[in-house]
């Protein structure tokens, strides 16, 4: 793909498997796993796609999420909301704060790579 993704994940295992998958796939990842400057990082690294976990040390990736909507310069910035939570009011939640996707831990490499690439492509995708 060549776009830039910035990973947002604190657990290392999870940033490095999802690293190496979509390296694998042609994406520059770079990675970030504090919560409370995860926007600072955002506006630093101005990535082409934001795949965030909800659940962070610092802060919650649902207000960064809320963060970044409201402010113009990433207000439209793909987000794929990535998380352990896989009730179906936390991806409502998500998906109503502006996440153009939500996909559920344990996910398969070709579901991350496939919805990532919808997500960069401008297409939502409500994931599972």
């Amino acid at each position: 793909m060549g776009s830039r993704v910035l990973l947002v994940e604190d657990e290392i295992n999870i940033f490095e498997a999802i690293s190496f998958i979509l390296s694998r796939d042609g994406w520059e990842v770079s990675g970030h796993g504090n919560g409370a400057t995860a926007v600072a990082e955002v506006a630093r690294l101005n990535p082409d796609v934001l795949v965030l976990d909800v659940m962070l040390p610092g802060r919650s990736g649902l207000d960064i999420l809320r963060d970044l909507r409201g402010q113009a310069e990433t207000a439209d910035l793909p987000v794929l909301m990535l998380t352990a939570k896989g009730q179906s009011k936390d991806r409502d939640l998500a998906l109503a704060l502006g996440a153009n996707a939500y996909l559920t831990k344990p996910f398969s490499n070709a579901e991350m790579v496939e919805t990532l690439r919808r997500v960069a492509e401008g297409g939502a995708a409500a994931g599972t």
